[in-house]
């Protein structure tokens, strides 16, 4: 029975040193996310594009000009510029869909990420979308 005891001491010790090591960041579906490092230098508009493929897992629906999953960014563009709304607000949950409300759901979904974002992540954010022609 000591032994025993002395086992599950060191197993458990054991096991703690290793969860002490190294976190990584994940996204909303629990993989890992890259971290990069961001130049000083880098534009919003730069930033906004990294988010976009990257961080912010919105190239998985949408694209530049063509619909895919979601609408283009060229189209969500022009309906946010034409009505003066805010990208931003829409992705930290804010705003009403404008663009395609039938697929709010779908986008909902992704709220997880744009909410966990800065406001200056998501002011890049959509500094880029907007400046895609």
């Amino acid at each position: 029975m000591k032994v025993y005891l002395q086992f599950l001491l060191i197993v458990s010790f054991v096991l703690n040193l290793i969860s002490c090591g190294k976190k990584t960041e994940t996204d909303a579906m629990g993989n890992p996310v890259e971290q990069k490092e961001t130049s000083v230098n880098q534009t919003p508009e730069e930033l906004g594009k990294e988010l976009f493929e990257g961080k912010g897992t919105c190239a998985t629906c949408h694209q530049a000009k063509a619909k895919v999953i979601g609408p283009s960014i060229t189209a969500i563009s022009k309906i946010y510029k034409d009505k003066k709304a805010s990208i931003a607000l829409f992705l930290k949950g804010e705003g009403e869909p404008l663009v395609d409300p039938s697929q709010y759901e779908i986008m909902k979904a992704n709220f997880a990420i744009t909410k966990s974002m800065t406001d200056e992540e998501l002011d890049a954010l959509e500094t880029y979308m907007l400046s895609v022609k």
